[in-house]
């Protein structure tokens, strides 16, 4: 194949888009497995409070690979900034329980506090946005 081929913004926008698939997929897979509820389960089972909290990390994660994106030319270099800015989201959600000790953030969800769930959404999406500006 030509060398224009490989440049034609068609190309590129679906190498980006896979590799932030399954850096999804894997991210997803880790958050399962920090959380102690079965995300997919609940969610089947309508547990909105999972749906919620699911929900913010998946906005979370892409919008952090947006902005990763934006501002690296090499999918290496996107990868990189990408999955470190996964890393401090899977940290504040760390904190989030760490820093509300009066109950326990995964048990609430897991019951259904829709209160809880969507306070997890909001800190998922709203970090996103402070990690995403961030990156460099």
């Amino acid at each position: 194949m030509n060398e224009a081929f490989w440049h034609h913004p068609a190309v590129i926008m679906t190498g980006y888009f896979s590799v932030v698939v399954l850096c999804l997929v894997v991210a997803m897979a880790i958050f399962e497995a920090v959380t102690r509820y079965k995300n997919w389960q609940e969610i089947k089972n309508g547990n909105l409070a999972v749906a919620f909290a699911t929900g913010g990390k998946i906005f979370g994660i892409c919008n952090i690979f947006r902005y990763s994106i934006d501002k690296h030319n090499s999918l290496v270099e996107m990868i990189g900034w990408g999955l470190f800015g996964f890393f401090l989201l899977i940290i504040a959600y760390l904190l989030y329980e760490f820093f509300t000790p009066t109950f326990n953030i995964d048990k609430e969800i897991e019951n259904d506090n829709r209160a809880v769930g969507f306070i997890s959404l909001t800190i998922s999406v709203g970090l996103s946005f402070v990690i995403g500006a961030s990156i460099s």
